[in-house]
């Protein structure tokens, strides 16, 4: 396939959205990064291509044109996770395998002094219905590293189901590190991820409002 069906896409959920990664997010990209290096810094690939601590513009230059080629191809769909129309952080769906397989690899991260709001698991959702429904994936992995709990918690509160661990699958922070494998189906999700997750919202809210004191 050349080419991904629905894409280009935006996606919009209350104050959450998804949106091509674009050359002009390179300031808002660069900052953001700097600013979480530290936070990000235990959780991201060691690739020389994309260094968190660089101040030039050229890695974030490099990155984006190797992620459009590859949606161009067919193979990813990069998108900037933004909030309250801001830049708050990434989210890719990569590695995208068609033939028998129809499946993908996806990624995320977000700005830390967002972190804890519900973003990145409504970006995640509309992403994943995205990939189901509009795409035509069959299967999506996340890949998280064990220590990573807030990572984990996105996916497990999603529905994602663990699948055992990858030994020393990536290079991350200096070493070879293992990954706990997630992964989903469109038949765990038959009626949508994002309406799954809107019920977990609403029901979490009541419980909220039924244990505040009157």
């Amino acid at each position: 396939m050349d080419r991904l069906r629905g894409w280009p896409a935006t996606l919009v959920e209350g104050p959450v959205g998804l949106r091509p990664l674009r050359l002009r997010d390179v300031r808002d990209w660069r900052d953001t990064r700097l600013r979480n290096a530290e936070w990000l810094r235990p959780w991201e690939p060691s690739n020389p291509e994309t260094p968190l601590f660089r101040t030039g513009l050229g890695p974030y230059v490099s990155m984006v044109g190797a992620l459009r080629r590859e949606a161009r191809q067919g193979l990813a769909m990069p998108w900037v996770v933004t909030y309250e129309g801001r830049f708050a952080g990434q989210l890719t769906v990569g590695a995208v395998a068609w033939g028998s397989a129809r499946s993908a690899q996806v990624g995320y991260w977000i700005d830390g002094a967002l972190a804890g709001r519900g973003i990145i698991p409504t970006a995640l959702a509309m992403a994943v219905d995205h990939c189901f429904f509009t795409t035509g994936l069959h299967r999506l992995e996340a890949n998280i590293r064990p220590e990573n709990h807030a990572s984990r918690r996105v996916v497990e509160k999603l529905g994602f189901r663990e699948e055992g661990v990858r030994r020393r699958q990536l290079h991350i922070d200096g070493a070879w590190r293992d990954h706990i494998c997630y992964a989903l189906t469109v038949e765990d999700a038959p009626r949508g991820l994002l309406a799954q997750w809107r019920r977990t919202m609403n029901e979490s809210s009541a419980r909220r409002s039924e244990s505040s004191p009157g």
